[in-house]
């Protein structure tokens, strides 16, 4: 089940070319993410022992601060041994696809900063928003 966030467009988005800043759909894009994290671990495990291994994205339309604001979205799309992978987009509110972007985190080890495998709690936690196929 995707996680949705709307997210204001801000004066200081916008760059010279009077568009949101390519920059900015990544924190847009975090903002979500990391309120889906969140959420979804719940009691199962830390959100700050996650971390952004890799994130691509896929311009599809530009934002203007006319736009005034987006709806950010995230949903599983991959449970890995040590990592999630998240499938995202942005939209205007109209629905108008904006952005898709794929992110990948990976559970680290606090006291080696180096990725270790999810625990049952977080595995069982991810599981549980998993969509039916």
């Amino acid at each position: 089940m995707a996680h949705e966030k709307p997210v204001e467009i801000r004066w200081r988005d916008v760059d010279a070319y009077l568009h949101v800043n390519n920059a900015v759909y990544a924190t847009y894009l975090e903002e979500c993410r990391d309120e889906w994290v969140e959420q979804t671990l719940g009691e199962a495990g830390d959100p700050w022992d996650f971390v952004l291994a890799r994130v691509a994205i896929d311009f599809r339309r530009e934002l203007r601060l006319e736009d005034e604001a987006v709806v950010v979205s995230c949903s599983l799309d991959r449970i890995g041994t040590s990592s999630v992978t998240l499938r995202e987009e942005i939209r205007t509110r109209e629905g108008e696809l904006s952005a898709e972007s794929e992110a990948v985190l990976v559970a680290r080890d606090r006291e080696s900063g180096r990725s270790r495998p999810l625990t049952e709690a977080e595995r069982a936690a991810f599981e549980g928003v998993r969509e039916p196929a």
